[in-house]
């Protein structure tokens, strides 16, 4: 195996480690999600509030006349209350689902009001009675259930483990009310629990892992890792829903002369440049921002910022490529350049027209000398 080979093989290994290191960051907090991914998570969070929380409302007349048999007299009461208050809450929590498309913390705060709900509910109950041990019959299964609902949701796996804690020491509570914490059923009931947080924290990796994998693969250029060119036009979108005063810049750049170097070099090779090229463009960029193979050898990128700082960006990823080679397969570096066309995005305009516009500086930048950027 010659150096480019080695070279190439060293570099796959190193694609692979970051991967799989990314993935269990994706899956352990939020922090590190892409901005399309958030948007997505948000909708996924949204629909199974949205029918979980109907659920609930339908089986309130079912628990109502279950409190009413079950509690004893002095804790109805307060109980039916409780149910009224429940009903608000849960109306007030599909009212914020439904307000929450492509907003990922209103969809959070949804489904942590969908869970917390019957679990503050359960501790009032406890709160009111005298005889604990058999009133309890009908309302236990209270953190079981909701221990195995965070296996509905895509919570990362900090997410669901700082509310199965919550869940634990609501049951710990409910043990110590009945007397029979520091018992053998008591610890048993405990350990119960935290088996069954243990395999919904589980299913919420597979889950959340499976949901970034197949959303990866939905919207993303298989060989560069940048968004493909519908995930763009659906991120735009979404951004077209929520009010901001941010400017926004487009960026379209097309690199120069690439069929040349695919006839020379061969595909394979172009492959390389197009992926290295993917790398400049991730490094000169900031979390907030959106990159995208368009097609072929054209990038788009989205920018909070204004034209004059969108043209210097644009100025350090021309000057960053033609300052950069890659080593081809028979040793030899080859060096490559990028034109780029700079566009503002106005309120209210369509994404494509701005892309045509963009569009246009790109062709005036190919047609004046390439290796340049146009933002007039």
């Amino acid at each position: 195996m010659n150096a480019p080979e080695t070279e190439a093989v060293g570099n796959q290994i190193t694609r692979l480690t970051r991967m799989s290191v990314s993935s269990l960051q994706d899956t352990l907090w939020s922090r590190s999600h892409s901005r399309d991914f958030a948007f997505a998570r948000g909708d996924y969070l949204r629909n199974r509030v949205l029918v979980v929380g109907g659920i609930f409302i339908g089986l309130l007349p079912l628990w109502t006349l279950i409190d009413w048999l079950v509690l004893p007299a002095q804790s109805i009461h307060a109980a039916l209350t409780a149910r009224v208050v429940m009903l608000i809450v849960l109306l007030l929590t599909l009212f914020i689902a439904y307000k929450s498309k492509a907003r990922l913390s209103l969809a959070r705060i949804s489904s942590g009001l969908l869970l917390a709900t019957p679990a503050v509910f359960y501790a009032l109950v406890l709160s009111t009675l005298t005889d604990s041990v058999s009133s309890l019959v009908g309302y236990s299964f209270i953190p079981y259930m909701l221990v195995a609902m965070l296996a509905i949701f895509p919570f990362t796996l900090v997410e669901s483990a700082v509310l199965g804690m919550a869940l634990l020491l609501l049951e710990a509570y409910a043990l110590h009310t009945s007397g029979i914490l520091l018992t053998a059923q008591g610890l048993q009931a405990i350990w119960l629990l935290s088996a069954l947080l243990v395999i919904s924290i589980t299913a919420n990796y597979f889950h959340l892992a499976l949901m970034l994998r197949l959303y990866r693969e939905a919207t993303h250029d298989p060989l560069t890792g940048l968004l493909n060119r519908g995930a763009l036009r659906q991120s735009m979108e979404q951004f077209g829903t929520q009010e901001s005063a941010a400017p926004r810049s487009l960026l379209v750049m097309d690199l120069d002369h690439f069929k040349r170097i695919n006839d020379t070099h061969g595909h394979t090779f172009g492959d390389d440049v197009l992926r290295h090229f993917s790398g400049t463009l991730r490094r000169s960029l900031r979390p907030e921002d959106l990159a995208c193979r368009y097609g072929g050898e054209e990038f788009v990128a989205v920018l909070n910022a204004g034209k004059q700082a969108a043209i210097a960006i644009a100025e350090h990823i021309r000057a960053q490529t033609e300052a950069s080679s890659l080593i081809n397969y028979e040793g030899e570096p080859v060096k490559y350049t990028v034109s780029i066309g700079v566009a503002s995005l106005h309120d209210g305009e369509p994404f494509a027209k701005a892309v045509m516009r963009a569009d246009n500086r790109l062709y005036e930048a190919k047609k004046q000398s390439r290796n340049c950027v146009v933002g007039v």
